[in-house]
């Protein structure tokens, strides 16, 4: 299958009862150098499958990617030095792997447009088409799991913190590409059957 057929979409791509365990999901972290969507690159891609309410480890992605630009202020989070021993691709073919990997399928990631922002500008600086995967966020998901009531204070911006402390996820492999997806992972999986004690709810009513 060409590449870029993972960019068409389907004007009908949802029934009113397609059900979110049918569904496959992509959930995805990046780590960078930076919070620059100009001047910053990807350092790591991690991701996960997520179908039938299965994170599927054995089918995970984990890429780190060669870059000349390189923030020693940032490795103190990541981790992710300049000198790393392990293998590195050029950005070009890092993102190819990530295409077929991800195909059409449903992009979850905790604050979304920051990580699908990273990726589509390094599609762009290659010469690729952006993304049109549709998205969920987990910060966004989570609020709608909150009880609305003046006694109980929301906050503007959840953290993947937040969410791990919520509902008592390890931080073990906090602040790795591949470790945060998990975490947003399980995130979803709480957040979905939240939201499905409150009402049925099928994929469609996640976009709302």
């Amino acid at each position: 299958m060409s590449l870029f057929n993972f960019w068409k979409k389907e004007e009908n791509l949802f029934d009113e009862n397609i059900s979110i365990e049918a569904t496959r999901f992509v959930v995805l972290d990046t780590e960078t150098t930076g919070f620059d969507y100009d001047k910053d690159r990807i350092l790591c891609i991690g991701a996960l499958v997520l179908q039938n309410g299965i994170i599927s480890i054995q089918d995970s992605f984990e890429i780190y990617i060669e870059q000349d630009h390189y923030d020693k202020s940032t490795a103190q989070i990541h981790g992710i030095l300049k000198a790393f021993v392990i293998q590195r691709p050029s950005e070009l073919e890092a993102l190819q792997k990530f295409l077929v990997y991800l195909g059409d399928s449903v992009i979850i990631a905790h604050h979304t447009i920051f990580d699908v922002t990273m990726i589509n500008r390094a599609l762009e600086r290659n010469g690729l088409p952006v993304l049109t995967n549709l998205t969920l966020d987990t910060a966004t998901l989570y609020k709608r799991t909150l009880i609305k009531s003046h006694l109980f204070e929301r906050k503007d911006h959840y953290t993947l913190d937040d969410l791990a402390d919520k509902f008592d996820i390890s931080k073990k492999d906090r602040h790795t590409a591949l470790g945060d997806a998990y975490i947003t992972a399980i995130a979803f999986l709480k957040i979905v059957k939240k939201l499905k004690e409150k009402k049925e709810i099928n994929l469609n009513q996640l976009f709302k």
